[in-house]
């Protein structure tokens, strides 16, 4: 599977990225990644690879390349409970500053950058993410419906901009919630809103998961909630990207 570090510019500076794409010689369909807080690292590297292995270019870049190249804050191999309070102390300066208005440039720059590249197919691509990546896969999504049309987000917090941003929104989506993060309550609440502007999606709670719990290298991880993020993903974007 061919990999590529790459520095894509930016109205704010270059931006440091990781692709992974088929090794066919052929163009492919894009799909935009957006990581969790914790950016760029092994885990990250590998889901890159897996998804492009189906037939995608996956762009993931680094969210936080104001304050550095990835990783900007050092990990461990494993992020436990014991680290874990320390290494948000860290991280939360980053995710505060990286306001809706930075999120918006950056996704443009982004979009531009992976539909230019000779391995990428011309039409529409896809937005996925994870925790914070999953918000601003969503913002993305809403700021350029003529071009994404699929968007998955998985422990994140995709109803924060209200239902005005989800009335905004064209493109197919898929929500793969914690079990910690959102009440069946507050689920309707969302569900209803997606009806309401009429969304074409999928929105559901994955049983017995905890916030996090696609990311391997956590406490969090979940192996059947990683697997079903994979049979909810690879659907949505065979729909939308390839017509299957």
């Amino acid at each position: 599977m061919p990999t590529k570090t790459l520095r894509i510019p930016t109205a704010d500076g270059q931006a440091d990225a990781f692709a992974a794409f088929p090794d066919h010689g052929e163009r492919h369909p894009g799909v935009l990644m957006y990581a969790d807080g914790f950016g760029i690292r092994p885990v990250l590297r590998e889901m890159a690879r897996e998804l492009a292995a189906h037939g995608y270019y996956v762009l993931v870049p680094n969210l936080f390349y104001r304050h550095g190249p990835a990783p900007v804050i050092e990990l461990p191999e494993h992020i436990g409970e014991e680290v874990r309070p320390a290494i948000f102390a860290r991280l939360m300066p980053l995710i505060e500053a990286h306001t809706t208005e930075r999120v918006l440039r950056d996704a443009d720059a982004y979009l531009g950058f992976l539909t230019a590249q000779p391995e990428v197919s011309a039409g529409p691509v896809a937005v996925t993410g994870y925790c914070i990546g999953g918000l601003l896969a969503m913002r993305t999504a809403v700021a350029h419906p003529g071009q994404v049309a699929a968007v998955a987000g998985f422990h994140g917090p995709v109803g924060a901009d209200g239902p005005d941003s989800l009335s905004r929104l064209t493109a197919q989506v898929h929500f793969g919630h914690a079990e910690t993060d959102i009440t069946p309550e507050v689920l309707g609440e969302l569900n209803q809103a997606l009806d309401a502007a009429g969304v074409d999606y999928t929105s559901e709670i994955y049983p017995g998961t905890v916030h996090g719990f696609t990311m391997s290298d956590t406490d969090a991880f979940s192996p059947s909630g990683l697997q079903r993020h994979w049979d909810r993903l690879l659907p949505l974007l065979d729909r939308t990207l390839t017509g299957g």
